[in-house]
């Protein structure tokens, strides 16, 4: 049995004291505890603790501590059960102890996959050109369950997809001016896809670009990619090797022949 004899606060942080005890060979430095844990169990002077009872509230202040860490840690975003439980892991906190502060931040409402969920999904509506499908990837990544992500998934409109791809699609063709008509069109089929939105929603948006080249622009592309290739190829081909390589060229990045021949006829010469 030890009895309490001394309660000070640490000097590094006033929400923190000092336990000193004798163990019946004079006072010594027994353990700290956080202020909660202090009021909680009602430490004070000359109180008479056994060993459990300081291994408890030795637990009791490792609880306390974790908890804070959780509650420090949600303070920045909201967060997924999984994402607290993988950061108090790493911060070692006692297994035993995990589920019982999950529990006690879920009971004050601090927790939940379902809000965080829909949170996650209008931030990712509002902030990014992410698609459905990834912004479910995202949330199945952060440990929340299938059925909770579709649900929340709902509240990501098809009307709300279709202008954020459409929008994205457009800018898209701007910036591929340089290329052949098909292959932007490809581009934008590819890079939708890897964004994470659907079928449904990029054929729709498909019918809305231009459904024919501009002629001018078109050219315009023919020329500068048929000068790279006439430049990468120049020292390594000559005649009719040379043509075939730029044709080829051309052709692969989805020019049509009779552009192609154009350019044959007036950038190379017979």
């Amino acid at each position: 049995m030890a009895k309490l004899t001394k309660i000070t606060t640490q000097k590094k942080n006033k929400a923190r004291y000092n336990i000193f005890l004798d163990k019946g060979r004079g006072e010594e430095y027994g353990f700290s505890v956080d202020e909660d844990v202090l009021i909680k169990h009602k430490l004070q002077k000359n109180m008479e603790l056994d060993d459990a009872a300081v291994q408890a509230l030795i637990q009791s202040d490792n609880l306390h501590k974790s908890y804070t860490l959780a509650i420090n840690y949600l303070s920045y975003r909201m967060r997924s059960e999984k994402e607290i439980r993988d950061y108090l892991t790493e911060k070692e906190t006692d297994p035993e102890q995990l589920d019982e502060i999950i529990q006690r931040l879920k009971n004050e409402r601090l927790l939940n996959d379902q809000e965080f969920a829909r949170s996650l999904v209008r931030t990712r509506v509002t902030t990014s050109s992410k698609g459905p499908l990834m912004v479910k990837k995202e949330l199945i990544e952060k440990g929340v369950h299938d059925q909770i992500a579709a649900d929340a998934l709902h509240h990501y409109s098809f009307d709300e997809q279709f202008e954020k791809a459409l929008k994205f699609a457009e800018k898209k063709m701007r910036n591929d001016g340089r290329k052949s008509y098909k292959q932007q069109i490809q581009n934008v089929q590819q890079t939708l896809m890897q964004k994470g939105f659907t079928g449904d929603v990029i054929k729709e948006v498909l019918t809305q670009l231009p459904d024919e080249e501009n002629e001018d622009a078109e050219w315009q592309a023919v020329v500068h990619q048929g000068e790279k290739l006439l430049r990468k190829y120049a020292s390594k081909a000559e005649g009719y090797e040379l043509k075939q390589k730029v044709k080829s060229g051309l052709y692969r990045k989805g020019f049509t022949f009779d552009s192609i021949d154009r350019f044959m006829e007036e950038y190379i010469e017979e």
